[in-house]
């Protein structure tokens, strides 16, 4: 696959995740998809879990991600984008992809680890699995000990969850997009664009074989002249 076509590919591979991580972290505001819990947080009271605050999903994994995703699909397309100064471009548009991508899944993790906050058996709002020394990640029996909201344990384990993967496939697409853009730097992006009078390819060796063949054309046009002159005389 030509550089410029793998550019494509990453950029069109990234909206979605970019997209999945801003709402994922906007349901995480909305506990049980209720209203009242965001309202009351709003007020002062301790109802929503920290690292949600932190706007991980969207400013990282949304923002940081979706930004460069625009520049390296318009890489991969047809046009003056298509060249060397565009792909080095897109190393560097990836690397604030990855920096967007490692935010975003660190925030994750640290939420997945903390735990929600809940409001257990006396009333109290606090994040219970905080210092437990058992993981209630794999215990499912211990989540009974939140209260309110109702499944908050299975919502921020889902949610963060989905954060995560999808941090995940954009490091690893940003990542694979700094060496694919230094390869396209160095090679070129092999697109080919048919709006000039001859098809113009970005690649250094392409450029080379169509000046060879029109050295090649031009030597044999001034060899058949010369034998036309030679049996003229």
């Amino acid at each position: 696959m030509c550089t410029g076509k793998c550019s494509k590919f990453i950029g069109i591979s990234l909206y979605p995740l970019a997209l999945l991580s801003i709402i994922c972290n906007i349901f995480l505001f909305f506990p049980d998809f209720q209203t009242t819990y965001p309202k009351e947080a709003a007020e002062g009271l301790y109802r929503l879990t920290d690292e949600i605050k932190y706007m991980g999903g969207v400013v990282g994994g949304g923002i940081l991600v979706l930004i460069p995703a625009i520049h390296i699909h318009s890489t991969g397309r047809q046009g003056c984008c298509a060249n060397r100064c565009g792909m080095f471009l897109s190393i560097i548009f990836a690397a604030v992809g990855v920096a967007g991508a490692l935010y975003s899944g660190t925030i994750a993790v640290v939420g997945l680890i903390r735990g929600p906050v809940c409001s257990v058996e006396d009333g109290t709002w606090s994040r219970p699995f905080l210092n437990s020394t058992a993981s209630y990640l794999g215990d499912s029996d211990l989540w009974d000990i939140c209260k309110e909201p109702e499944n908050i344990v299975e919502f921020n384990i889902g949610l963060f969850s989905a954060l995560l993967v999808a941090a995940g496939l954009e490091l690893l697409l940003c990542g694979f997009q700094v060496l694919n853009g230094l390869f396209g730097c160095i090679c070129g992006t092999c697109i080919i664009n048919k709006k000039g009078p001859y098809f113009k390819r970005t690649s250094l060796t392409n450029i080379i074989c169509h000046l060879l063949k029109h050295y090649l054309q031009i030597e044999k046009m001034w060899q058949d002249n010369l034998t036309g002159n030679f049996q003229k005389k």
